[in-house]
């Protein structure tokens, strides 16, 4: 089985790339988010790879981080995941995220991924919510936050989250910024307050 790949990036394409590992070309398939962190065609790369031997064929997949090749492994644990929805889901969430999304039960950033409808998401994040504490820990109030039993008094906190998510955050980094504003200026803080707050702890 081959785990890891390095080589000279040989071409680039919209799934899957073309690694020269002295002299030999082996076809990675990879996430669009993995694809568009490679370097470009003629510079060295190092990928971790996961090898799935089928009946008719032997197929590659390649990722930038353990973290990610271990996310895809899991995901296929779930019934009506198989490869392709996997690499979608890793598209739009690198591990990080998606380990919060799925902590958070954060469904709707999930369905996002193409191939993967609202049964498909809530099922994903009902049958690992388990294993997210292996990849990280997600701050406590912002599960409390993003989940459906928000404390009470926590309307401003859901205010501010619904705002920024509404300026384009997935709903994960949201609840985690608001916990965090929260915790910086208290219970009583008002909306404004929070979503200003959030937004720097949201600033790269």
């Amino acid at each position: 089985m081959i785990g890891k790949l390095k080589g000279v990036v040989d071409s680039l394409h919209e799934d899957h790339v073309i690694l020269d590992v002295q002299g030999v070309g082996y076809l990675v398939a990879c996430s669009t988010r993995t694809l568009q962190k490679l370097p470009r065609v003629g510079e060295a790369a190092a990928l971790a790879i996961e090898t799935q031997v089928r009946e008719d064929a032997i197929r590659l997949f390649g990722f930038l981080t353990d973290a990610e090749r271990d996310w895809f492994r899991i995901l296929q644990n779930v019934q009506g995941v198989g490869s392709k929805v996997a690499l979608a889901i890793l598209s739009i969430l690198p591990p990080a995220e998606l380990t919060s999304a799925i902590a958070l039960q954060d469904k709707a950033s999930i369905a996002r991924a193409p191939g993967v409808g609202p049964k498909l998401a809530a099922r994903i994040v009902s049958e690992l919510k388990d294993k997210a504490g292996a990849f990280g820990t997600v701050d406590a109030g912002a599960i409390a936050l993003a989940g459906d039993d928000a404390p009470a008094g926590s309307s401003a906190a859901s205010e501010a989250i619904s705002a920024l998510v509404n300026l384009g955050y997935a709903r994960p980094q949201a609840a985690t910024a608001i916990a965090a504003s929260l915790k910086a200026l208290g219970d009583s803080a008002e909306t404004a307050a929070l979503i200003r707050r959030g937004l720097k702890e949201l600033a790269p």
